[in-house]
């Protein structure tokens, strides 16, 4: 967190100012200044950075467009930059936006069986030829254009414009993409979504858009966001949460301000700018 010195005598108008961002909720520190928030482009790229020392042990993101595989989490094949996956359906959204794009693609031909597989962890008419097309496909900007698109319209935008809402900054904006990217923003069989998630968050603490502490606020978060994860047999560790959020609420990095040192299933990052 960046303090200022200020003067002991300021204006009348910067007092004016200081008093109706008070009332408004609002503090220099929420993140509300233009380009502090995660949609700024460094703000996301580090983001993505974050998210992906998670989903894939690594913090070169962009090599993620190409990967593929199932981990065993009942949701059939992960794959791609924040893990889509064929059996919630979000996978072959992208896989209907690049064909879309570029009609007759490799990956076209297994709409079909996309279709069919959603809500299960089969992978009946994909196998090794589908998960090597997806592979190939992550050589073409379009491939990728897709898996960036359906990111921002299923997940990044939503959960930051929800953030934006409750009066959060970069970090608070963070913590509810990552949690929009685990658990889907409604609960389903075996998971409990976003939703019930800040729902849970809201009955202890107020967020800075309704005059509460954020790091309080925040901390309520993820704890319903442990309890969340705790309650899917696949997800049961949560150092993602606890080694690596909660440090950065912790020391007060609500601008996600650098250097960032976290672990994530036993796992140590760094990122020093």
């Amino acid at each position: 967190m960046i303090h200022t010195v200020r003067s002991l005598f300021v204006s009348a108008a910067a007092t004016a100012l200081a008093a109706a961002a008070v009332l408004s909720g609002c503090s220099g520190l929420t993140g509300s200044a233009p380009g502090n928030d995660l949609d700024d482009p460094a703000k996301k790229r580090l983001a993505m950075q974050l998210v992906s020392s998670a989903e894939n042990s690594s913090l070169d993101w962009k090599a993620q467009y190409a990967y593929i595989e199932d981990i065993g989490d009942g949701r059939g094949y992960t794959a791609g930059i924040i893990g889509f996956c064929s059996g919630t359906g979000d996978m072959l959204a992208v896989v209907e936006r690049y064909a879309a794009a570029r009609p007759g693609n490799p990956l076209e031909r297994y709409l079909p069986a996309l279709r069919a597989v959603r809500g299960s962890d089969a992978h009946t008419g994909l196998g090794r030829p589908f998960t090597g097309a997806w592979a190939r496909a992550a050589a073409d900007p379009a491939f990728r254009s897709a898996q960036d698109a359906e990111r921002d319209q299923t997940y990044f935008d939503p959960s930051v414009g929800r953030a934006k809402d409750d009066g959060l900054s970069a970090l608070g904006q963070f913590i509810y993409y990552d949690a929009y990217v685990m658990h889907g923003q409604g609960d389903t069989d075996g998971s409990v979504g976003f939703a019930t998630i800040r729902r849970e968050a809201l009955a202890e603490a107020d967020p800075p858009g309704r005059g509460g502490d954020e790091k309080r606020y925040l901390h309520a978060f993820l704890d319903a966001r442990v309890a969340a994860i705790r309650k899917e047999p696949s997800h049961t560790d949560t150092s993602r949460v606890e080694t690596a959020q909660r440090v950065f609420v912790r020391e007060g990095r609500l601008q996600l301000e650098t250097p960032l040192r976290w672990r994530v299933y036993g796992e140590s990052f760094h990122i020093s700018r």
